[in-house]
């Protein structure tokens, strides 16, 4: 006869890209403090890039102040500069950016693109083509927060439109253009136990 697992279940993980800025608009931070409140309810895990400046500091404040649990992960340059959260007790520190983008990954189950600049852009660029390469099968969403994404878009569907991607492309992430839009598609997550697809 089997024996039933004693072991509890894994809680599943959302990874959020975003700015180490505040941006330009209102909207974007109320974003990032909507998102990280909303995670915390669901009793999500957050791993974001460990930085306590703009957006991510934001989105970890909120989160830490719901009672959530973080995984920051973060350059050892950046760690030196001291732009490290001190409230986040599990961080994990990396040689480079890219080593940094593999642990994200590694250690979530869905992705989620905050307002961000180069940084956010590069990481959610690198997570999408690891997905059309099928290296992963994690679901991604895009938050086109007072258009934020539209940059990221519009080069998707340029490249789309010039032959350099095919439209299934499209199928390897979702667009959200509220918070409250997101965190209903992460409840599905938080009730697959991390087998969530799309």
């Amino acid at each position: 006869m089997a024996m039933a697992s004693t072991e509890a279940p894994k809680t599943p993980a959302v990874a959020v890209f975003c700015a180490a800025r505040h941006g330009g608009q209102a909207a974007h931070t109320q974003a990032a403090q909507d998102l990280g409140r909303g995670l915390a309810e669901l009793g999500l895990h957050l791993v974001y890039g460990g930085g306590k400046m703009g957006l991510m500091g934001e989105l970890a404040d909120t989160m830490l102040a719901g009672g959530g649990t973080i995984t920051g992960v973060i350059p050892d340059f950046l760690r030196a500069r001291e732009l490290a959260h001190l409230g986040v007790s599990d961080m994990v520190i990396t040689p480079n950016m890219h080593r940094r983008k593999q642990i994200m990954l590694e250690r979530a189950d869905a992705v989620v693109m905050l307002p961000g600049g180069l940084g956010t852009l590069d990481e959610t660029i690198e997570v999408l083509t690891w997905r059309t390469l099928q290296l992963h099968h994690k679901p991604i969403y895009l938050c086109n927060i007072a258009g934020a994404a539209r940059g990221i878009l519009g080069a998707i569907e340029a490249a789309i439109e010039d032959g350099f991607a095919g439209p299934e492309v499209r199928k390897h992430y979702q667009v959200h253009t509220s918070i409250l839009d997101l965190l209903e598609a992460l409840k599905l997550l938080q009730n697959s136990h991390g087998d969530l697809e799309v």
